[in-house]
């Protein structure tokens, strides 16, 4: 694959995007990534993989080489002797392109 996959001419606006990003996943594991220019935020359930592309190159300014999403289950839990279940979470891992960084604390 080229790796121009998301670069098509429409995009989404920056208030959509807002709403599809909701925050970066920062963890040992995801700051060794950002090495290799790949990132990780956690985002909508609804949301695709395209939006996922532009609302990251909407927000940050950056070409997206790819977008790998994953659906995560809430587990369910005790707290005082009572059933609880946390929530499902979906999550994004994208790959720039080669040169491109961004910085995680910055723009949201």
């Amino acid at each position: 694959m080229s790796g121009r996959k998301y670069l098509r001419h429409n995009s989404i606006s920056l208030e959509r995007a807002y709403d599809v990003i909701k925050a970066p996943v920062i963890t040992e594991k995801t700051t060794l990534g950002s090495q290799f220019s790949q990132f990780a935020f956690d985002v909508d359930k609804s949301s695709t993989k395209y939006e996922i592309a532009k609302a990251i190159e909407a927000i940050f300014k950056v070409r997206v080489e790819s977008v790998t999403t994953l659906n995560r289950p809430g587990k369910v839990k005790r707290f005082r002797g009572r059933l609880g279940r946390r929530p499902d979470i979906k999550r994004a891992y994208v790959r720039l392109a080669s040169g491109q960084t961004i910085d995680v604390g910055a723009g949201l």
